[in-house]
């Protein structure tokens, strides 16, 4: 229930306790205070009794005067009293509507606030009411929370520049120590272990560095016109290659020629991803399935692979950075948790949209939706 529906529920409720409050006040003015002072002065009321009984019709006559003055009183009520009550509510219900606008104003555009746009600032009327002073506070708060957002891009984007270069040293150390000719057997598994660490934390370093200037507006995608249907043709030659050691299938059971206005790179980079993720969080013997089709005006990509499936209560977090479901932390990929946050940021981009469809024990479905070129 809003603000302005409980006010106008308790506005009715003492408009409606003080009409009654009226009309019983005005019932004991007009009808028992006459009887009361009539029954102090018993003189009169056995006067009252012989005139009522030597002039039976003079008798009938004040009692319908009595009767009148209730009906009176009821008339009143109901057409004064009720009609005024009834205005007094419709132009209270007005005047809560006209004070509280500014807090609907206040709500929508705080809605929109999010940690892309934490420079804008909510609208102010700068009439130093009640609402203008909790607007003037919320914008010092945002202006906190942007200055703390810029502080952690920074520092990501500084930590991520300055791990490039020792990580670029240890790979080609570990590349150098591992062309050595008589190398023991043990040494070079444990030398070779330790370069997948050191390109896994690259790719980490290089993931982060990209979102850091994604979420800081330092990258800008080209806007090209491009076959979004050949694209797909090179991620299933790839994810072809991708599957052959895990035993998984790979089909194209679709792909219509579509073009879009975008990056080719960043949505080569996207398919990649998208792929990957399927064959690697797959079922034994399992299966992925490409497809591309016009739907809607828009070109629609979907990723169906066989996989464990995502439990209900992960699927809403799967595109935070870090976050890995059950099925990543029960397997043996070596994840870190930021490709669909990339993928993401790339669909964004490209003013699309994407959605997974799956549940537990079910196949897991991956859905893109992305202009076509005018």
């Amino acid at each position: 229930m809003t603000i302005r529906t409980r006010l106008s529920l308790w506005y009715a409720a003492v408009m409606f306790i003080a009409l009654m409050v009226m009309g019983v006040l005005l019932y004991e003015q007009l009808v028992i205070e006459p009887r009361d002072e009539a029954r102090e002065h018993p003189e009169n009321e056995a006067l009252e009794l012989t005139q009522a009984h030597n002039h039976p019709e003079r008798h009938a006559t004040e009692q319908a005067e009595e009767q009148d003055d209730f009906e009176d009183v009821t008339t009143i009520v109901l057409w004064c009293a009720l009609p005024a009550g009834l205005l007094a509510l419709a132009g209270g219900w007005w005047l809560m509507r006209k004070s509280l606008a500014p807090v609907a104003g206040l709500t929508q555009a705080a809605r929109r606030i999010t940690s892309r746009n934490l420079a804008e600032r909510l609208p102010r009327s700068h009439n130093r009411d009640e609402f203008d002073q909790l607007t003037e506070v919320f914008n010092d708060m945002l202006g906190r929370l942007d200055g703390s957002f810029q502080r952690i891009r920074e520092f990501t984007l500084h930590a991520s520049h300055e791990l490039k270069t020792p990580l670029t040293i240890l790979h080609g150390e570990f590349e150098t120590a591992l062309r050595e000719e008589h190398l023991p057997a043990p040494r070079r598994e444990q030398l070779l272990s330790q370069l997948d660490e050191v390109k896994r934390l690259s790719k980490i370093v290089d993931a982060l560095t990209l979102l850091t200037k994604a979420d800081a507006g330092q990258l800008r995608l080209e806007q090209n016109p491009l076959r979004l249907d050949e694209l797909v043709h090179d991620a299933f030659d790839d994810a072809q290659i991708l599957a052959g050691p895990r035993g998984v299938t790979v089909e194209l059971p679709a792909c219509e020629e579509v073009t879009v206005l975008g990056d080719r790179h960043r949505l080569r980079q996207l398919l990649l991803n998208l792929a990957d993720n399927a064959i690697k969080y797959n079922q034994p013997r399992g299966s992925v399935a490409l497809s591309l089709r016009r739907v809607d005006g828009l070109a629609e990509l979907t990723v169906t692979n066989t996989g464990p499936g995502i439990p209900p209560e992960v699927l809403p977090r799967v595109f935070d950075r870090f976050f890995r479901g059950d099925a990543s932390h029960n397997s043996d990929e070596n994840g870190c948790g930021l490709g669909l946050s990339i993928a993401q940021w790339i669909i964004s981009a490209h003013r699309g949209d994407i959605k997974i469809e799956s549940a537990s024990g079910q196949p897991v479905t991956v859905t893109v939706h992305l202009p076509l070129c005018p």
